[in-house]
């Protein structure tokens, strides 16, 4: 699953000697670096979990060498290199470790009793991984259980899993308390109404005895298209379009295929917006035109920042 010359993947962690976090999100390493993003900071011995501007304020005014600009994409982004690295965490390794022991508290006790339901369900024990704060041994009482998926197959039957669950009542789909908590953290630029909606008909999210979960895929090596082409931003835009490919809808980071004269697909970096539309569906969508600038064909990146702020993808019309 992993290449041995870049063992790194999307949702996995990595620390460095300073006391910093970060969460990978590439496939590629960008000259020789891996592409992440600061998640939490050691202050007094205590990790703190840290949000898109004061990491980016933190790294500009104390560890400068993580800041990185991407000549290729246009683009500033956290980097870090591997020599600086002092520990890697793997959700696939953090997963099957706590399989083989008792639960250390409340959340352990209920990722333990959630794994084999999934496998009941048709979900594929080998092909999860375990993310987020439980990923580094920092989850609370509140915390979340982030579940990794390797291989969209394994993605889609995991997704089914949940879905039958829910359906069976063996698993509960999020209640209006659960959707205001998960609204109000992702500070979408959507209504309350508009953004249940979508989340509602997902299922990558679900409630084991009153706390959330949710699944997220990771491609295989072979399922990843790697992109070598170069881009240049050309401003925001807002666009009414339909949907033509939904093929990577789920995929980190989505991709739709769109039908418009000017931009050829719709990229999404935010897990608010992953799996958002389908295909045929005409859908209103607002972000970041970059360019590539040999074919001279435009994308529209959605979650240029981790809240995605003014920008978002949304049926059009919704029926509420």
């Amino acid at each position: 699953m992993r290449d041995k010359n870049f063992p790194y993947l999307p949702k996995d962690y990595i620390q460095t000697e300073e006391g910093l976090i970060f969460a990978v999100v590439a496939y590629q390493p960008v000259e020789d670096k891996i592409a992440c993003f600061l998640r939490y900071v050691l202050n007094d011995a205590v990790w703190q979990k840290v949000e898109t501007d004061a990491a980016n304020q933190i790294l500009q005014q104390s560890y400068p060498k993580y800041c990185y600009r991407s000549e290729q994409l246009d683009a500033e982004f956290h980097a870090v290199a591997v020599s600086d690295i002092v520990k890697h965490y793997r959700p696939e390794q953090r997963l099957q470790k706590l399989l083989q022991r008792e639960a250390n508290d409340e959340i352990e006790a209920k990722f333990l009793k959630l794994i084999p339901i999934l496998v009941r369900y048709g979900a594929d024990c080998h092909s999860l991984g375990l993310t987020g704060s439980m990923l580094i041994h920092q989850q609370q009482t509140k915390s979340d259980i982030d579940l990794v998926v390797y291989g969209r197959k394994a993605f889609l039957n995991t997704r089914s899993a949940v879905r039958d669950a829910i359906e069976d009542g063996v698993l509960d789909p999020l209640d209006d308390k659960l959707m205001i908590e998960n609204y109000q953290r992702r500070a979408a630029e959507l209504s309350f109404d508009e953004f249940a909606w979508h989340e509602h008909r997902k299922f990558n999210k679900a409630v084991i005895a009153g706390t959330k979960f949710d699944i997220g895929m990771v491609s295989l090596k072979q399922e990843v298209k790697l992109d070598n082409n170069r881009y240049k931003k050309q401003g925001m835009r807002t666009i009414k379009t339909k949907v033509i490919d939904d093929h990577g809808a789920f995929d980190f980071p989505a991709q739709y295929g769109v039908e418009d004269e000017q931009i050829s697909e719709i990229i999404s970096f935010t897990h608010t917006y992953i799996g958002q539309v389908r295909q045929g569906e005409i859908i209103e969508a607002s972000g970041a035109v970059e360019q590539n600038i040999v074919t001279g064909k435009c994308r529209l990146i959605v979650g240029s920042s981790r809240e995605a702020k003014g920008e978002y993808i949304k049926i059009r019309p919704l029926a509420l």
